[in-house]
């Protein structure tokens, strides 16, 4: 993955958000403790994310309020924005993205079980209340963000970049990958009929989840229909411009039926990767 430009940028990767996360600099800042300052500033952004959202970590903020029995429970400002953004997504969509599915992937054995009570296999946007401090559940329900908050975090390193002086740049996190500037970045995509398509990003996000029988089956990232309880089987790209909806939207994406898919998708600003008659696709948040 190679951006459009004369500059050699500066690259660097790390293991988080149970993937690998390449940060590449178009505009290098002066010297190189600054650029080195700047990623390190960039990578704690997203691994603060990650430890506050973690449904694995059983000291995450994530796993206080789903075994908090309906008390209120004191939440990050990054922890309540994201269950926000996942509530009104999931009221958006009539529950095709679906953050309260993890009572459904603990019971598949997708997610831990870090005990307490009996748990419905799902439920709905209401059963989330937030205030400006703090967050509570009606039911017993358990909150995955898995769905969006990997993009979340790429958006927010994002924003990190941009105080540090990073005019242009690239975030990859597993296939979660946003430009930003002055940079047209190449990314292959695997359209909707399983062919590759190359996405030219510019200022944009594309987001990519597969599921089914290609996937690892030790991998817990299924994608849940919310009527049946079972896991839905393809491959889909999704383009917007916060990396944060369009990797929401692939679950969308992955359960609207073809007829609604693409209204559906450009009603909440997304769309659909497709290979049909052309192999590049030009991608802009315009």
């Amino acid at each position: 993955m190679m951006p459009k430009s004369d500059a050699v940028p500066l690259r660097r990767m790390r293991p988080l958000l149970g993937t690998f996360v390449e940060i590449g600099l178009v505009e290098r800042p002066a010297g190189t403790h600054c650029a080195e300052r700047t990623f390190a500033a960039a990578y704690a952004a997203i691994a603060k994310v990650h430890d506050a959202l973690s449904f694995h970590d059983p000291h995450s903020e994530l796993t206080r309020l789903n075994a908090s029995k309906g008390q209120p429970i004191r939440m990050s400002v990054h922890a309540l924005r994201v269950l926000r953004l996942a509530r009104a997504m999931t009221a958006a969509t009539g529950g095709l993205f679906n953050c309260t599915v993890g009572g459904a992937m603990i019971a598949r054995g997708r997610l831990p079980d870090h005990g307490g009570d009996s748990v419905l296999p799902v439920g709905d946007a209401d059963d989330i209340e937030i205030s400006a401090t703090h967050a509570c559940l009606r039911r017993p329900v358990r909150i995955t963000v898995d769905g969006i908050a990997k993009g979340y975090a790429v958006d927010v390193a994002v924003s990190t970049l941009r105080a540090q002086g990073v005019e242009s740049g690239w975030i990859n996190a597993g296939g979660d990958v946003r430009a930003f500037g002055e940079l047209v970045l190449p990314v292959l995509c695997v359209g909707q009929n399983g062919n590759a398509v190359r996405v030219e990003l510019y200022d944009c996000s594309v987001a990519s989840s597969e599921a089914g029988a290609r996937a690892d089956a030790g991998h817990d990232g299924e994608i849940i229909d919310m009527h049946s309880q079972q896991p839905v089987s393809g491959r889909w790209s999704v383009l917007s411009h916060h990396a944060w909806r369009a990797d929401a939207l692939t679950k969308v994406a992955a359960l609207a039926g073809p007829a609604m898919r693409e209204r559906l998708l450009s009603n909440l600003g997304g769309r659909c990767v497709v290979a049909e008659d052309v192999d590049s696709v030009r991608a802009s948040a315009a």
